[in-house]
């Protein structure tokens, strides 16, 4: 995939400006990446919020052309989440990706991912969000409500937003034209290789919902699939610890 990149100093989401582009052109080439030096209003799933200061975390949206179904738009951000934890992997950082839009460093998010599927006359694709924390202090993630990390925590090393999305993309390309190829089916191996064992232990909570059991595996569409005293349930969405 070719990439086009447009750096921004400050954007309120990457995601919603996408959006707002496609909706006034009707149209943007494959391999399009927005990107900004400070989010001020980002949001993860189940609308969390995901706000990044100034040169502090690497947030972008790539767009991906396709016609795929909206059941297959789960497997491309767990085809990203493969390509972060390479990346980071690359960089001896023992990054692992989690189900169903996370990257973490042990019990620690270091990366999240929205995917977003946008349809007009003109332009059918999703729009793959990522959030990956560059430069983020200890303290700053102190602050935050759940365990996170940095490329800075874990390697002591500040990084150029720049080069490291640079240096990302050939493992995002990797993983995203596998996903183009053959969809989850192509990464069912090596996602429940790194984001397994099977048999863990898990539990799943979405909103009121709360599940626990054991893991069973991944569906044809990347869903979880939870072994549990009543049987076997597909869970599509939700927190898993």
């Amino acid at each position: 995939m070719k990439y086009c990149t447009e750096w921004f100093d400050r954007l309120p989401s990457t995601n919603a400006y996408m959006k707002e582009r496609i909706a006034q052109a009707s149209t943007l080439l494959n391999g399009t990446i927005f990107a900004t030096h400070e989010q001020t209003a980002g949001r993860g799933r189940s609308d969390r919020k995901w706000i990044s200061a100034p040169d502090t975390n690497l947030c972008f949206s790539l767009f991906v052309q396709t016609d795929c179904a909206l059941i297959d738009v789960p497997s491309l951000t767990m085809a990203a989440a493969l390509g972060i934890a390479d990346f980071l992997n690359g960089l001896k950082i023992p990054a692992a990706p989690k189900w169903p839009n996370d990257v973490l460093v042990g019990n620690s998010k270091i990366c999240g991912i929205l995917s977003e599927r946008i349809e007009t006359e003109k332009t059918r694709g999703i729009i793959v969000g990522i959030g990956l924390n560059v430069n983020m202090s200890s303290e700053e993630a102190a602050a935050i409500d759940r365990p996170a990390t940095s490329m800075l925590i874990e390697s002591v090393k500040a990084g150029d937003l720049f080069q490291t999305l640079e240096n990302l993309l050939p493992y995002l390309d990797h993983w995203i034209e596998d996903w183009k190829h053959g969809g989850f089916s192509n990464l069912r191996k090596i996602w429940t290789e790194k984001a397994g064992p099977i048999g863990k232990p898990i539990k799943v909570h979405d909103g009121d919902l709360y599940k626990e059991g054991t893991l069973a595996g991944f569906g044809d569409h990347g869903e979880l699939l939870l072994q549990t005293v009543q049987g076997l349930e597909t869970i599509w969405s939700g927190d898993v610890s």
